[in-house]
Protein backbone atom coordinates (compact mmCIF):
# COMPACT_ATOMS: atom_id res chain seq x y z
CA UNK A 1 0.00 0.00 0.00
CA UNK A 2 2.95 2.36 0.98
CA UNK A 3 4.42 1.14 -2.67
CA UNK A 4 1.18 2.88 -4.51
CA UNK A 5 1.12 5.81 -2.38
CA UNK A 6 5.00 6.68 -3.19
CA UNK A 7 4.49 5.90 -6.44
CA UNK A 8 1.39 8.46 -6.81
CA UNK A 9 3.44 11.04 -4.88
CA UNK A 10 6.49 10.69 -7.20
CA UNK A 11 4.04 11.30 -9.97
CA UNK A 12 2.31 14.56 -8.71
CA UNK A 13 5.75 15.51 -8.07
CA UNK A 14 6.77 14.93 -11.63
CA UNK A 15 3.86 16.36 -13.10
CA UNK A 16 4.37 19.72 -10.57
CA UNK A 17 8.13 20.08 -11.71
CA UNK A 18 6.70 19.14 -15.43
CA UNK A 19 4.58 22.22 -15.31
CA UNK A 20 6.82 24.22 -13.41
CA UNK A 21 9.60 23.83 -16.08
CA UNK A 22 7.04 24.45 -18.78
CA UNK A 23 5.79 27.61 -17.75
CA UNK A 24 9.37 29.41 -17.17
CA UNK A 25 10.42 28.02 -20.76
CA UNK A 26 6.60 29.48 -21.98
CA UNK A 27 7.17 32.93 -19.88
CA UNK A 28 11.24 33.33 -21.09
CA UNK A 29 10.05 32.35 -24.49
CA UNK A 30 7.53 35.57 -24.06
CA UNK A 31 9.68 38.01 -22.60
CA UNK A 32 12.39 37.05 -25.22
CA UNK A 33 9.88 37.81 -28.04
CA UNK A 34 8.57 41.13 -26.80
CA UNK A 35 11.80 42.43 -26.07
CA UNK A 36 12.62 41.35 -29.74
CA UNK A 37 9.80 42.99 -31.22
CA UNK A 38 10.88 45.90 -29.29
CA UNK A 39 14.00 46.03 -30.82
CA UNK A 40 12.67 45.83 -34.07
CA UNK A 41 10.53 48.78 -33.91
CA UNK A 42 13.46 50.73 -32.41
CA UNK A 43 15.35 49.43 -35.52
CA UNK A 44 12.85 50.16 -38.03
CA UNK A 45 12.01 53.65 -36.34
CA UNK A 46 16.08 54.51 -36.97
CA UNK A 47 16.54 55.40 -33.55
CA UNK A 48 16.44 54.81 -29.62
CA UNK A 49 14.46 57.04 -26.98
CA UNK A 50 15.58 56.98 -23.70
CA UNK A 51 11.30 55.22 -22.90
CA UNK A 52 12.76 52.64 -25.00
CA UNK A 53 15.83 51.63 -23.52
CA UNK A 54 14.02 51.54 -20.13
CA UNK A 55 11.60 49.51 -21.46
CA UNK A 56 14.62 46.93 -22.83
CA UNK A 57 15.84 47.33 -19.62
CA UNK A 58 12.59 45.91 -18.01
CA UNK A 59 12.92 43.13 -20.36
CA UNK A 60 16.58 42.20 -19.22
CA UNK A 61 15.04 42.27 -15.81
CA UNK A 62 12.55 39.93 -16.10
CA UNK A 63 14.90 37.68 -18.06
CA UNK A 64 16.89 37.38 -15.30
CA UNK A 65 14.59 36.86 -12.63
CA UNK A 66 13.34 33.81 -14.78
CA UNK A 67 16.74 32.89 -15.31
CA UNK A 68 17.37 32.69 -11.78
CA UNK A 69 14.29 31.13 -10.73
CA UNK A 70 15.44 28.54 -13.44
CA UNK A 71 18.29 27.87 -11.75
CA UNK A 72 17.66 28.06 -8.00
CA UNK A 73 14.29 27.92 -7.51
CA UNK A 74 13.85 30.90 -5.64
CA UNK A 75 12.29 33.70 -7.03
CA UNK A 76 14.88 37.13 -5.17
CA UNK A 77 12.94 40.14 -4.20
CA UNK A 78 15.67 42.43 -5.12
CA UNK A 79 14.74 41.57 -9.10
CA UNK A 80 10.93 42.51 -8.52
CA UNK A 81 11.89 45.30 -6.98
CA UNK A 82 14.79 46.59 -9.62
CA UNK A 83 11.94 46.12 -12.18
CA UNK A 84 9.23 48.31 -10.07
CA UNK A 85 12.16 50.85 -9.91
CA UNK A 86 12.27 50.27 -13.68
CA UNK A 87 9.26 50.53 -14.60
CA UNK A 88 8.76 53.64 -12.46
CA UNK A 89 11.61 55.59 -13.62
CA UNK A 90 10.12 55.07 -16.93
CA UNK A 91 7.07 56.76 -16.07
CA UNK A 92 8.50 59.40 -14.39
CA UNK A 93 10.50 60.13 -17.90
CA UNK A 94 7.18 59.99 -19.66
CA UNK A 95 5.44 61.75 -17.55
CA UNK A 96 8.40 65.18 -16.97
CA UNK A 97 7.45 66.22 -20.19
CA UNK A 98 3.57 66.95 -19.51
CA UNK A 99 3.79 68.44 -15.99
CA UNK A 100 1.15 71.60 -16.57
CA UNK A 101 -0.69 71.42 -13.13
CA UNK A 102 0.16 70.90 -9.54
CA UNK A 103 -1.80 67.44 -9.92
CA UNK A 104 1.09 66.36 -12.26
CA UNK A 105 3.28 67.34 -9.94
CA UNK A 106 1.84 65.86 -6.67
CA UNK A 107 2.53 62.68 -9.00
CA UNK A 108 5.94 63.28 -9.86
CA UNK A 109 7.13 63.65 -6.56
CA UNK A 110 5.04 60.68 -5.75
CA UNK A 111 7.02 58.72 -8.36
CA UNK A 112 10.24 60.09 -7.00
CA UNK A 113 9.14 59.17 -3.22
CA UNK A 114 7.85 55.57 -4.53
CA UNK A 115 11.44 54.81 -6.44
CA UNK A 116 13.66 56.22 -2.83
CA UNK A 117 11.52 54.44 -0.64
CA UNK A 118 12.04 51.18 -3.34
CA UNK A 119 15.50 52.16 -3.50
CA UNK A 120 15.61 52.35 0.39
CA UNK A 121 13.97 48.56 0.51
CA UNK A 122 16.75 47.28 -1.81
CA UNK A 123 19.68 48.69 0.55
CA UNK A 124 18.01 46.88 3.50
CA UNK A 125 17.42 43.74 1.91
CA UNK A 126 21.12 43.45 0.56
CA UNK A 127 22.40 44.23 4.27
CA UNK A 128 20.09 41.92 6.04
CA UNK A 129 21.35 39.44 3.65
CA UNK A 130 24.43 39.80 4.39
CA UNK A 131 24.21 40.16 7.57
CA UNK A 132 21.78 37.34 8.31
CA UNK A 133 21.99 35.11 5.20
CA UNK A 134 18.60 33.95 3.38
CA UNK A 135 16.40 31.15 5.49
CA UNK A 136 16.29 29.18 2.51
CA UNK A 137 19.73 28.73 2.77
CA UNK A 138 19.80 26.88 5.72
CA UNK A 139 16.77 24.74 4.74
CA UNK A 140 18.77 23.70 1.50
CA UNK A 141 22.20 23.02 3.26
CA UNK A 142 19.66 20.56 5.55
CA UNK A 143 17.95 19.15 2.82
CA UNK A 144 21.45 18.28 1.33
CA UNK A 145 22.92 17.08 4.71
CA UNK A 146 20.09 14.93 5.42
CA UNK A 147 19.97 13.34 1.85
CA UNK A 148 24.05 12.77 2.27
CA UNK A 149 22.50 10.71 4.82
Amino acid sequence: MKDKKQRIHDLGGLMVESFHYLALFGIGATIVWSAVYEYLQMVQTGHATLEDILLLFIYLELGAMVGTYFKTHRLPVQFLIYIAITALSRHLVIDVQKVSDSFHLYLLLGITLSIAILSLAILILAYTTRRYGCPEDDKLEQKVHDDSL
